[in-house]
C-alpha cells in the first residue's frame, strides 16, 4: 500500500500536538455523539458515481470503488492479483458494479517527480473512455499497470501515453492526442481527485463497498460484498 509522506517535527511539538488533537478528537466525538460517521476516519464516504468509470450491470444492488494511482506498485499487484478473481465471482455474476477512483498523489506527493505524471496517466485513460467508453477505459487500465515504470521515473509522460495508447485496438490516435495535449479531461480527473480526498483516502488501494471502507485483501473485500449483497435482497 502506498501512503502520503508526513514531514518531521521535534519531539516537543509532537507531545503538544498529541495533547492537542486528543482534545480535539473528544470534543468532536462529544459534538457528533449518535450521528454515523463519515469520510474522514475511514468508516463510510459518498462518492458520486455518475460519471465514474465502471465495469458491470446496470441493475447490480452492490457498489464496489477502488481508489488507485496508476504508478502505485501496491495498486498493480491488486489489479493483476486480487481484482481479476473479484470481479469473475461478483461483477460477472450481476451483483457489483466496479468503478475506479483514480487519485493521482504519487508523482508530486510521494516521488517528487519534475512532472506530474500520474496526474497525466489519469488523463489518459479518461481521453480513451471518451472514445471508447467504460471498455475501452478498462482495457487502457491493464495497459496502464502492465507497463508501469518506478515510481521515481516520469514514465507516463505524454509521449509515452500515446504510444501506449497505440495498443488499444480501434483508437482514434489523432483524436487520443488531442485530448491529452489539451488537458480535455483535467477537470474531470481533479473533480475525482477531490472525491478521493473528501472520502478520507490517504494510501492506494483504498476499497469502499457501497461507501464502507473496508480492507484490500480479496476474503475481507469479498466478505464485505456477501454482506452487502445479503442486505440488498
Amino acid at each position: 500500500m502506498t501512503r502520503l509522506k508526513g514531514s518531521n517535527s521535534n519531539n516537543t511539538t509532537l507531545v503538544i500536538g498529541t495533547l492537542i488533537a486528543v482534545v480535539l478528537i473528544a470534543l468532536a466525538l462529544f459534538a457528533v455523539r449518535g450521528k454515523p460517521r463519515t469520510g474522514g476516519d475511514g468508516t463510510t464516504a459518498t462518492f458520486n458515481l455518475a460519471d465514474m468509470p465502471y465495469v458491470g450491470q446496470d441493475d447490480a444492488k452492490v457498489n464496489v470503488v477502488v481508489v488507485e494511482d496508476f504508478k502505485c506498485p501496491a495498486c498493480k499487484n491488486f489489479n493483476d492479483n486480487i481484482e481479476p478473481e473479484l470481479k469473475t465471482k461478483y461483477v460477472d455474476g450481476g451483483q457489483v458494479k466496479w468503478y475506479t477512483l483514480v487519485w493521482p498523489f504519487i508523482s508530486t506527493q510521494v516521488a517528487r517527480n519534475p512532472e506530474d505524471d500520474s496526474k497525466y496517466a489519469a488523463q489518459a485513460a479518461r481521453c480513451v473512455r471518451e472514445q471508447q467508453g467504460n471498455e475501452g477505459y478498462e482495457v487502457f487500465k491493464g495497459i496502464l499497470f502492465r507497463s508501469q515504470g518506478p515510481e521515481s521515473e516520469v514514465w507516463a509522460s505524454k509521449a509515452n501515453l500515446k504510444t501506449l495508447a497505440g495498443n488499444v485496438e480501434g483508437l482514434d490516435a489523432a483524436k487520443f492526442a488531442s485530448c491529452l495535449d489539451n488537458d480535455e479531461t483535467l477537470a474531470a480527473v481533479e473533480a475525482d481527485k477531490r472525491q478521493a480526498e473528501a472520502a478520507g483516502v490517504n494510501s492506494t488501494p483504498t476499497v469502499f463497498v457501497n461507501g464502507k471502507k473496508v480492507e484490500g485483501t480479496a476474503s475481507a473485500i469479498s466478505q464485505a460484498i456477501d454482506e452487502a449483497v445479503s442486505a440488498a435482497n
